[in-house]
């Protein structure tokens, strides 16, 4: 039975994980077991990362409809409640949308909302 060498795939892991370290500080991307360690906790950084954005990006929208409601005399709550009621399906990424760049659109859907609450 014929002898098996393992080198070439070694050296092709290595590599990989090598090239995924390129630029880490020192020896985390110079030295393999550094840098195999670097390149799991990054990757692990990168996948908390992903679902943190997400998040991010929701609270960002509810802060800017949260400042288009205070100019119209509304908190958010209140106004998100009205557009249920008043059955406006609009998601919050597009309600931040509107209050940033078309404030007088925005001001009509505060007084729809209003109008629903009454």
């Amino acid at each position: 039975m014929a002898r098996v060498k393992r080198a070439i795939m070694t050296r092709k892991r290595r590599k990989k994980v090598l090239k995924l370290s390129k630029g880490y500080f020192g020896a985390k991307s110079k030295l393999f077991k550094t840098a195999k360690q670097a390149v799991m906790k990054s990757g692990q950084y990168a996948y908390i990362g992903r679902k943190q954005r997400k998040r991010d990006f929701r609270r960002i929208w509810i802060t800017r409809i949260s400042a288009g409601c205070k100019q119209n005399g509304m908190n958010y709550s209140t106004f998100m409640n009205g557009l249920k009621k008043a059955q406006i399906a609009l998601n919050r990424k597009m309600l931040s949308e509107i209050a940033i760049c078309d404030p007088e659109g925005f001001s009509l859907l505060c007084q729809r909302a209003k109008s629903s609450l009454e």
